[in-house]
């Protein structure tokens, strides 16, 4: 594994939300981890970037030439990619990643998350995926997909490839040994 992939919030986020970011672009830079993400100055994703850019490691972003035009694109990454609609950023976010993590976020970050697993649970990769709970972010999700599995339109086997980490070290750790 070398690089990691990131799905998380461009919005602000909680207090407890940045430390568990900032930890997370620390243990990525300090396992020389590359991160790949979405390529945004802000919210979560420039938190997150800065981090890793702090800790002397690598990111890369890629980001929609409408974003870039919009003025949300980080100026100071290792290398940032441009592209010209958002199916070709998540293509390229895939194909540059080994793993994937996701953190907390919205419609955005879901769709990511859950296009991924639609991917492994249909055989089109093996990419691991871990889900970096923050303070509890994660688990009323788990709550609908144990609700969609007794419902009977999510089998048992499928729901088991969503799983959660408590902390930066402990997600990467998961995705190793995946």
């Amino acid at each position: 594994m070398h690089s990691v992939c990131v799905f998380l919030s461009s919005s602000e986020g909680r207090p407890v939300d940045v430390a568990a970011i900032q930890a997370l672009g620390r243990e990525l830079a300090s396992r020389e981890l590359t991160l790949i993400y979405g390529g945004a100055h802000r919210g979560l994703m420039g938190v997150l970037a800065d981090a890793v850019l702090a800790a002397k490691g690598r990111a890369v972003g890629v980001i929609p030439q409408a974003l870039v035009d919009y003025e949300v694109a980080h100026t100071g990454l290792t290398e940032q990619h441009i592209v010209a609609n958002m199916h070709q950023r998540k293509a390229m976010m895939f194909d540059l990643a080994d793993a994937f993590v996701v953190a907390p976020g919205g419609f955005g970050t879901l769709e990511e998350a859950f296009e991924t697993l639609t991917g492994m649970q249909l055989g089109y990769h093996t990419k691991p995926l871990v889900f970096l709970d923050v303070d509890g972010f994660w688990p009323p999700l788990e709550a609908f997909l144990d609700h969609a599995v007794a419902a009977g339109v999510l089998r048992p086997e499928v729901r088991q490839l969503f799983r959660t980490a408590p902390s930066a070290a402990a997600a990467l750790d998961q995705l190793a040994a995946w």
